[in-house]
């Protein structure tokens, strides 16, 4: 898509508009479809039009926020992996559990399927998604030892 700055030769009005290309504009103002928005002229032209640049400030401000997002995220991983303890494809069980009282309340994380998720919506147990961003990677489960004989 691209935006045009455009003239009306009739009303010198000035206005926008989008098309799909530069193709797109030259045939539809070459078949008069393009017409002014206020006197309904159909001699539209384009106007001189500067490129959008980024300018330096620009780039800065947008490599600071995406610092300052990067740094937030890191602290919300490390926050979640020091103080909730990981229960892996477990979740829906163990958040149902303390949803009922059955164990003790503790912040937790782990895993559920779409299915589970929406089961414990559907009971009202609090849970939420935990953002790809804020989720630390799982600790290594300890593998059993297989005996070699």
């Amino acid at each position: 898509m691209i935006r045009y700055a455009l003239i009306c030769g009739d009303c010198e009005h000035d206005f926008e508009a989008w098309f799909a290309s530069s193709a797109a504009f030259d045939t539809q103002s070459e078949k008069r479809l393009v017409t002014c928005p206020d006197c309904g002229g159909g001699h539209v032209a384009k106007q001189i039009m500067a490129p959008s640049v980024k300018s330096p400030k620009k780039a800065a401000a947008r490599s600071d926020t995406e610092r300052m997002v990067a740094e937030f995220a890191d602290k919300a991983r490390d926050h979640v992996a020091k103080n909730f303890d990981y229960v892996g494809d477990a979740f829906a069980d163990e958040a149902r559990a303390m949803y009922y009282g059955e164990i003790e309340d503790r912040p937790i994380w782990g895993a559920t399927t779409p299915e589970e998720s929406a089961a414990l919506a559907e009971e009202g147990v609090p849970a939420a998604p935990l953002p790809r961003a804020f989720t630390p990677k799982p600790p290594k489960q300890a593998r059993p030892k297989r005996d070699v004989n």
